[in-house]
């Protein structure tokens, strides 16, 4: 289970398309937005609950804000305690990100991690792990390189054509001290019903995930969106080197649009 909240946080962010962006007041988002997910862990035929996560949203002075955090719940902080922080600000006008923050602390494995982007694209990148010296790095990003967190807000401004399904698409974030180019895929529209949330319509897509200590790398996550103006992440699951990952969402609040997809 080691890094398992990295998975939410990939899977927000995992969605886009070749349309062009909407007008900066039509952004699907809007300060005070909050959404909580829950995840799930299968091993064996058993589900089970381990953890929640939040997202919250504030803005101030033509930045949006953006804080993320990630636990395990208190009976599984015996076998496995994890938190999760990561915030960011980036630019209403651009959504060009101007600092990112995560602190992570799983099990044995602690990170800290800060993100400064400059205008040239070069990226100051320190970290630090448990019990090791910090370490700075400058890493030579792109005009479409930007954090986790950014790229989820960015993401969600998107269209979603039809002419797009099957078309697999770049996906280029930055975490720690490495920059990541993966790719999503437009599935189609399904309705999907979510466990405690209700039954949507959803636009499905599929994304690569980085093979490491949680995921094999040989199978794509699915990831499950609002099929409404809102574009909220739903529902996401992935194999992983033993059993199955899952995300669902719990709760909706402060968000600018009514949920018309959701259909019960």
């Amino acid at each position: 289970m080691k890094r398992f909240f990295v998975f939410l946080f990939l899977a927000i962010t995992a969605f886009s398309s070749s349309a062009y962006s909407q007008e900066k007041n039509d952004y699907p988002f809007q300060s005070g937005e909050k959404l909580n997910f829950v995840m799930n862990y299968t091993w064996g035929g058993v589900v089970t609950d381990v953890g929640a996560a939040t997202c919250q949203v504030t803005y101030s002075d033509g930045y949006y804000n953006v804080l993320l955090t990630g636990r395990s719940f208190k009976f599984f902080d015996m076998f496995f305690k994890v938190r999760e922080r990561f915030e960011t600000k980036f630019s209403e006008e651009t959504f060009r990100p101007v600092r990112f923050h995560r602190e992570a602390s799983e099990g044995k494995y602690y990170m800290n991690n800060t993100l400064l982007f400059n205008k040239n694209y070069t990226i100051n990148s320190h970290t630090q792990k448990k019990n090791r010296p910090p370490l700075d790095t400058l890493l030579i990003g792109t005009a479409g390189t930007r954090d986790l967190l950014t790229l989820f807000f960015k993401y969600r401004t998107m269209d979603f054509p039809e002419s797009s399904i099957g078309v697999k698409k770049p996906l280029e974030f930055v975490i720690d001290k490495e920059i990541y180019n993966l790719y999503f895929i437009y599935l189609g529209k399904e309705t999907k019903k979510i466990p405690g949330a209700g039954t949507f319509r959803t636009m499905k897509f599929a994304a690569k995930v980085v093979a490491g200590n949680v995921f094999d790398g040989k199978e794509d996550m699915t990831i499950w969106v609002s099929d409404d103006q809102n574009k909220i992440p739903l529902f996401f699951e992935s194999p992983v080197i033993v059993g199955k990952v899952q995300g669902r969402i719990s709760t909706i609040q402060g968000n600018k649009y009514p949920l018309s997809s959701k259909v019960k």
